[in-house]
């Protein structure tokens, strides 16, 4: 990485205990990625914004508030990001996937909180992550009652604005998650300081509906059989995208599926063509949570595909481009992100419709559904799954973990068992 600690120094960080996350990371990355044979060229892109994570983005966010611009800090998949483009900000996700940053959320969080919130408010109360520290506001929701407590715990160090999702989605709901995308954007213009024209929310429409088919493109190469690229690598793109520059990241993921086109073409993959194609469904894995996909494939399995916010959630289901006034485009994104089949929905069938019709286009043979530690909604919701899989004589496992490496060998062992009863 580049020399950046002036830009770290300026933003108030821990210097002291950052460096000991930049220490850690090149080992875990070469360990989890590098140590890959027959990589996509393509990768070498995503690999530098690992290498240069927390400096060449962030020194971009910072250059643009140096110009007068705002920098709005997103936890989930349902904050529209076009409207805060359309106001000239920039969006980024701010979700923490790393155990580094947990006993930071622990010193103001109950130890039973989730790790990716708690992960998420250490980064910002060490003042170990730049993003965390660049953010002019952050931007949270209503999905989870532990997320709903973390935003007024983080609102007295960085402001926050809460949007309420509805918790069902019925018509009515939907009106209701209308009219706080028109509130929403009455912060963003209160912030930034500028109107959202009809014209400027649908150019960022098109813009965010861009990096959606690019991953929509990448998703559907990984159908094929052998696999053009391994599991890992499609989670870390998809993590990447939350928060690259999205023009560029939908350039650079084209110009990688079109080699991965290539090698369908030639009839060459990651993985043997027998190898089992496992589905990884449940709570969201936030860079640089990486540690089940890499015990799955070097298992011998290859991941084909995520149910999750960082998986098909994130990118399924474009909004309606053809709107031209502000009230529609307004219920095109409402319409669009209620789609979304989130564990905090009651009932939730969608969810269990998404799972088994994902299992038929990716030819699945197993699913690991895995919840976070303490994430009551996907561990709950998770009965309901297995038992939907069970029905539908497809073979699931269900693991709960949290962001350490102490039970990796466990669940290797579980993993192993699993892959030995499928058969292949």
């Amino acid at each position: 990485m580049a020399d950046y600690r002036q830009m770290w120094t300026d933003l108030g960080m821990d210097l002291e205990k950052h460096d000991l996350l930049c220490e850690a990371l090149p080992d875990a990355f070469a360990g989890v990625f590098l140590a890959q044979e027959n990589r996509p060229e393509g990768m070498d892109y995503f690999n530098f914004v690992v290498a240069e994570i927390h400096g060449v983005r962030p020194a971009e966010l910072v250059e643009h508030q140096k110009n007068g611009g705002k920098v709005f800090g997103t936890f989930c998949v349902y904050v529209p990001d076009e409207v805060v483009f359309a106001a000239g900000g920039i969006a980024t996700g701010l979700c923490g996937g790393s155990q580094f940053w947990v006993p930071g959320g622990e010193k103001v969080l109950p130890a039973n909180t989730c790790p990716l919130i708690k992960a998420s408010v250490g980064a910002r109360l060490d003042k170990t992550c730049p993003f965390f520290r660049i953010a002019d506001m952050f931007i949270g929701e209503t999905t989870c009652d532990g997320k709903k407590k973390a935003w007024e715990i983080l609102n007295q160090d960085v402001p926050v604005y809460v949007m309420d999702l509805p918790q069902m989605k019925r018509e009515k709901d939907i009106a209701a998650w209308e009219d706080e995308i028109r509130l929403f954007i009455q912060k963003i213009e209160a912030v930034t300081g500028n109107k959202i024209t009809p014209q400027a929310l649908a150019d960022n429409i098109k813009l965010i509906n861009a990096k959606r088919k690019a991953l929509i493109r990448l998703y559907n190469t990984r159908k094929n059989t052998p696999v053009p690229i391994s599991g890992k690598d499609a989670l870390l793109i998809t993590q990447i995208a939350f928060y690259d520059d999205p023009a560029r990241f939908a350039a650079q993921t084209n110009a990688l599926c079109e080699e991965l086109e290539q090698r369908i073409a030639r009839g060459e993959g990651v993985f043997p063509a027998d190898a089992p194609r496992i589905m990884v469904t449940g709570s969201p894995m936030a860079i640089p949570n990486w540690k089940l996909h890499h015990i799955v494939e070097t298992s011998g399995a290859a991941v084909v595909v995520e149910e999750s916010c960082t998986g098909v959630r994130y990118f399924e289901n474009l909004v309606d481009e053809s709107p031209s006034t502000l009230e529609e485009q307004v219920r095109a994104l409402a319409e669009r992100y209620m789609k979304i089949n989130c564990a905090c929905f009651t009932p939730n069938t969608g969810r269990i419709d998404d799972i088994l019709r994902l299992v038929k286009e990716y030819r699945v043979d197993g699913v690991i559904d895995c919840s976070l530690q303490f994430c009551e909604l996907y561990s709950t919701e998770g009965y309901l799954v297995q038992q939907a899989l069970k029905e539908a004589g497809i073979p699931v496992m269900h693991i709960e973990t949290d962001y350490s490496e102490q039970d990796f060998e466990q669940i290797r062992t579980r993993v192993e068992a699993f892959l030995e009863m499928l058969g292949k």
